[in-house]
Order: C-alpha cells, then structure tokens, then sequence
C-alpha cells in the first residue's frame, strides 16, 4: 500500500509515517518511482508505535522493542531487550515524579507566602 492508503487507516499524517520511516520504526520499499509501499501488516505495526508513544516511551525505546512487539494479546513480549528498556524507563519516570513533587511542594510554599502577604493588614 502507499503512503496515502496507510496515512488514512491508521488515521495518521503521511509526515508522521515519513518521521517513522527516519526513525527505524518503519520500513517501506520502495518502487521503481521512488514511491515507499509498506507491507500489509504496517497499520498493525503503526497502531503499536502509536500505543507504545502513549506511555511515554522514545522513539529510541520503541525501536529497541518492536522486534518483541509479536503478540496482538499484549504491547510487548519479553525478549532480551522488553525488560531492559521498560524497566529504564519506569526509573526515569520515578525520578521525574520525585522531582515533580518536589517543585509542587516548593511552588506549594511560594504560593502560601503570596496568600500570606496579600492577606496581610
């Protein structure tokens, strides 16, 4: 199928596919033309790009995973790598939360002394 056809089953810009395609998430051949053709499973493998995106994983993870990516019952299947990249991720997503509650305390605080001041005789 051609960009177009694929751009309008997955409901995504034929930009977005191109970006994809620079990204090692997908792999079109290309015609006589120069015309990309992707294979009759590439709206199953955009759809779990997209679902894979959704919890935050990069680009970079997603490329890593896609090869454990078989199984239509689950995002992932463990191999080698599923486990290395999702728990690397979570770290980070734990680390990124500890900092985000620590700004809200701190924001927290500055907004209490605001109130405070603007409450004041």
């Amino acid at each position: 199928m051609l960009i177009g056809e694929l751009a309008r089953r997955t409901e995504v810009s034929p930009r977005l596919l191109r970006y994809y395609e620079e990204q090692g998430l997908l792999e079109p051949r290309r015609g006589a033309k120069g015309y990309r053709y992707y294979s009759d499973d590439a709206p199953a493998r955009v759809r779990r790009i997209r679902e894979l995106l959704t919890t935050g994983l990069s680009t970079d993870d997603i490329r890593g995973l896609l090869p454990c990516t078989y199984d239509a019952d689950r995002w992932v299947v463990p191999c080698d790598e599923s486990l290395v990249i999702v728990e690397g991720r979570l770290a980070a997503l734990d680390t990124r939360i500890t900092e985000l509650r620590r700004q809200r305390t701190l924001l927290g605080r500055q907004r209490d002394a605001l109130s405070a001041w603007l409450a004041a005789p």
